[in-house]
């Protein structure tokens, strides 16, 4: 598609458009070339030529039968099909199905259509093969983004805007009168306002030049922009989320379990703003605790249908870049009425446990409640406290400490993955450029927090499922069992390392991958095969059919912990209430619509995670050009491979072209770069040295060269 032309009538797909609208509106139909031209008063010679040639296109791709010499009808038999369509860097795409299992549907270039990247489109199949059928757009139903950030490109009465996001395969064409100024290599967002039929590229309007904000603040933009993710409340949002009254209603207290006089404390990161759960600890006669597990009451504030409630779920989640948090609900909740904050009233729903000092579970309840946080620890200072510092409330740290250490035990026992969460970070100084790389890993301290969580979340899905058993209505988060010819995959590339595990029995595949986990945690490969062990499994979903959390060796598990920051979490705090009080609720359509929305985001959300650590990636980098660094290969695909720097942790990319002394190519069933002639192999996990020598801001790429 150009990127350089004014727009031009494209007649033939104007006209297949049109032609394939007369047979939707006429499905019973057997209607002749004549009648087709006459139906959308085509006159001109020419013009009918060229309607009989998309006829005859049209039955090719089986869209429509033909049913005597100049007779055609719609073909019922293939059926069309819905999904999200995921576009390639090279222009084709790939649609996921919905409400069908199996491989994704391949939609070539030239069959794209005016579809752009996640749109949800409408498509049929043209063939079927064993390895992937392909298809056609035939529709767009829904746009998944309409804005996009990129760069202007002057011409005399018009512009074009070339996008950041290399997935968008067409440029919007901006008319004269919609430039607002701009002018050319103005960095600015822009949104699509129509895309006719007969159009190459789609007509936007300027909303905002970017020029003027700072450098991180556009890179972050363009992330979130590229992503379909919304970083500016709506005004009527806004405005909702003002009336909302910090005080508590004193009415409503009355009504709810009062825990402000029960020892209760945060745990959380350091620069944390919104504080979603609190622990609350007592001790009881006998020598039973009382754990409470307190989580903000977002429900008693946000109802369905609002425009608070119809944001929140347009978001789904908030999303964590480096440099910020775009939050699924404005500050006023998510800062001030909503969090969990110290030495301040707050309306909480809780799940209550009497436990024995052994983890054993004598009694639960759920319920609103109202609690008062006494002090707001950080994950550092309740590790002190578990490292053997004296500080506030020590003992009941350490209690919990202890239970927490069991119910970890249990779940690992019963076959959960041991996971060992390792996490990149930087530290930025106050120009917002970072300074230092920080590799954030779980201790005791996370790990507390992290198994209660987990126990309400499983205990939660667990009263809700019993509660109604005729009909089970919960969103749960689900996990399947892992792909065998995944973890094949995964066997071959532990087997460089000389590692085997035993995959004879499916339902042993966790334990022992737990137990080769433990086997390799002191070496030096162990961060790269525990990130092969988590690509070999399957991805956790959120779904209304609950097939249970394979990770977690969980029957029942939902996501109840986090309504500040996930959309989940809110409308299970909805379902929980109407199985404790028969109250019903109106989720603001289908659950099984709002599953697949939350999930869908939730990839979106992860992404730009990502790509804002490989902006930053970059600018810690920047300074570095030149300098050499031993690493790790930690990635292998056709193009080149993935090596990540000892020293610093961040990830760069050696073009297999420029892999000196011999013509490398991939090879897919080893999983190895070899060359042709001296078969010299790069295998992950491979020692390398490597020089940097080029970073590109645009591109969150870092280039490297192999050395010695």
């Amino acid at each position: 598609m150009s990127r350089h032309k004014k727009p031009k009538k494209k007649f033939n797909q104007s006209l297949s458009h049109i032609i394939r609208k007369v047979f939707l509106e006429n499905k019973e139909s057997s209607l002749s070339h004549k009648q087709i031209c006459t139906l959308i008063d085509l006159r001109d010679q020419k013009g009918r030529k060229i309607a009989f040639k998309v006829l005859e296109d049209l039955v090719k791709i089986k869209y429509l039968n033909r049913v005597g010499r100049d007779l055609y009808t719609l073909n019922k038999n293939e059926a069309f099909q819905v999904g999200h369509i995921q576009i390639t860097n090279r222009g084709g795409g790939f649609v996921t199905v919905e409400n069908r299992e199996g491989k994704d549907v391949y939609i070539p270039p030239n069959q794209v259509q005016q579809a752009l990247d996640g749109d949800r489109v409408k498509i049929q199949i043209t063939k079927k093969n064993n390895s992937r059928n392909e298809g056609v757009v035939l529709d767009v139903i829904e746009r998944e983004r309409t804005k996009f950030v990129g760069v202007i490109q002057m011409h005399d009465n018009f512009a074009f805007l070339i996008p950041d996001n290399t997935k968008i395969n067409t440029d919007v064409y901006i008319p004269k009168e919609k430039l607002k100024g701009a002018k050319n290599g103005d960095k600015a967002l822009v949104k699509i306002t129509t895309w006719p039929k007969s159009s190459e590229n789609p007509y936007g309007e300027i909303i905002q030049i970017l020029n003027s904000v700072g450098s991180n603040d556009i890179e972050m933009i363009s992330i979130l922009v590229n992503q379909g993710l919304e970083y500016v409340f709506p005004d009527d949002v806004l405005s909702e989320s003002e009336t909302v009254r910090v005080a508590l209603n004193k009415e409503e207290v009355l009504t709810r379990r009062d825990f402000r006089n029960t020892t209760t404390f945060t745990i959380d990161p350091q620069d944390a703003k919104d504080f979603d759960d609190a622990l609350s600890f007592k001790q009881l006669d006998g020598g039973n605790v009382e754990v409470g597990i307190h989580i903000a009451d977002v429900s008693h504030y946000v109802h369905p249908g609002t425009a608070m409630d119809k944001e929140a779920l347009s978001r789904s989640n908030s999303v964590y870049l480096v440099d910020r948090v775009i939050p699924m609900l404005p500050e006023q909740l998510s800062n001030l009425v909503c969090s969990l904050r110290p030495k301040e009233d707050k309306f909480t729903f809780s799940a209550v446990f009497e436990m024995t000092k052994s983890g054993s579970i004598i009694n639960e309840w759920f319920g609103k409640t109202v609690i008062h946080s006494n002090r707001r620890f950080t994950y550092e200072e309740a590790q002190e406290i578990i490292e053997g510092a004296d500080g506030d409330f020590s003992s009941e740290i350490l209690i919990l400490d202890k239970i927490a250490k069991i119910l970890r035990k249990s779940r690992l026992d019963n076959g959960a993955m041991n996971i060992e969460s390792n996490e990149v970070r930087f530290r930025l100084n106050e120009l917002g450029e970072p300074e230092e790389v920080i590799i954030k890993t779980s201790k005791d301290a996370h790990k507390l927090v992290e198994e209660f969580m987990l126990l309400a979340n499983r205990k939660v899905a667990t009263v809700v499922t019993k509660q109604n058993k005729s009909t089970p209505k919960c969103v749960y988060r689900c996990h399947d069992k892992p792909d065998i010819q995944k973890i094949d995959l995964f066997r071959l590339f532990i087997s460089k390392f000389g590692y085997d595990i035993d995959l004879s029995k499916p339902d042993q595949i966790s334990k022992n991958m737990n137990a080769l986990l433990h086997r390799v945690k002191e070496k030096n490969e162990f961060s790269l095969i525990q990130t092969m062990a988590i690509r070999s499994m399957a991805k956790a979903s959120y779904e209304t059919n609950n097939i249970g959390h394979y990770g977690l060796a969980f029957d029942y598990y939902s996501h109840f912990t986090s309504p500040i920051r996930r959309y989940a979490d809110l409308v299970v705090h909805r379902i929980l209430q109407e199985v404790l009080t028969s109250k019903k609720n109106s989720y603001g359509g289908n659950l099984n619509d709002i599953c697949k929305r939350i999930s869908r985001m939730e990839r979106k959300a992860v992404e730009a995670e990502r790509e804002s650590t490989k902006y930053f990636q970059v600018l810690f980098v920047m300074d570095k050009i030149g300098n050499e660094f031993s690493g790790t290969i930690s990635g292998i695909a056709e193009f080149g491979l993935f090596v990540k720097m000892d020293e610093n942790q961040c990830e760069g990319m050696v073009a297999i072209n420029d892999i000196a002394g011999d013509r490398y190519q991939f090879d897919p069933d080893k999983f190895a770069i070899i060359g042709s002639k001296k078969k010299k192999q790069y295998n992950l996990g491979d020692p390398v040295r490597v020089r940097l020598y080029e970073v590109s801001i645009q591109k969150r790429q870092i280039s490297l060269e192999l050395v010695g």
